[in-house]
């Protein structure tokens, strides 16, 4: 079965699973706001689809159709991450700092990892190819962003479409918030010679 899967397919599988991670601590401050997480997981697998089986790829991927599997999964994925996002804030406001600190602590649990693997992060380009190994952003084909300059040190880019306004509705300008926390601290510890800033609509990686 592995012979019908390439390296992106592997790529985008991994993605998922480190948002579904993310999703995991989500939950967990889910359990602090003491809400019903029995129920609201059944619904949230009913309406979205159920976390991925801890089981290697080519065990679970439909290879009649790879490209809306995987296409499928992201959209399970994001759609009941805003869910449990959503009835966190109903519940408390307040908890927004505890949501934003885990979106912080995993950018920094993956800089970590790039560091010790040793990846060669010293110039934006490497960095802006790290940061899109980890985040999801559609399918490859969707070609979201648009990238304006690309050199050792800068890389700045405009976002071409918005793939996820029809999963966050009138919180995707949240989820974005969320995602350039985690950019920031993932920036910060692989090389905190460079930093991420946007600017009316254009975002950058760049030295410091």
């Amino acid at each position: 079965m592995s012979l019908y899967l390439g390296k992106i397919h592997y790529w985008l599988y991994n993605k998922i699973l480190w948002f579904e991670g993310l999703e995991e601590e989500i939950i967990k401050i889910a359990k602090q706001e003491k809400l019903d997480i029995n129920k609201l997981l059944k619904n949230a697998n009913e309406h979205f689809g159920e976390k991925l089986p801890n089981k290697p790829l080519e065990e679970i991927i439909d290879t009649n159709n790879i490209h809306g599997w995987l296409q499928e999964r992201i959209h399970s994925a994001e759609g009941r991450m805003a869910y449990w996002i959503r009835l966190i804030l109903d519940k408390d406001k307040n908890s927004i700092s505890k949501i934003e600190k885990v979106y912080i602590d995993q950018g920094l649990k993956a800089g970590k990892e790039c560091l010790s693997q040793e990846i060669d992060l010293l110039n934006a380009k490497n960095i802006y190819n790290k940061i899109n190994d980890y985040i999801l952003d559609g399918m490859p084909c969707d070609r979201v962003n648009e990238i304006i300059e690309s050199n050792e040190d800068i890389v700045s880019w405009k976002r071409r479409i918005c793939v996820h306004k029809d999963i966050w509705h009138d919180e995707v300008e949240l989820f974005y918030q969320l995602r350039s926390l985690w950019i920031k601290s993932f920036i910060n510890t692989v090389n905190n010679e460079f930093k991420y800033v946007e600017d009316d609509g254009v975002n950058k990686i760049e030295r410091v």
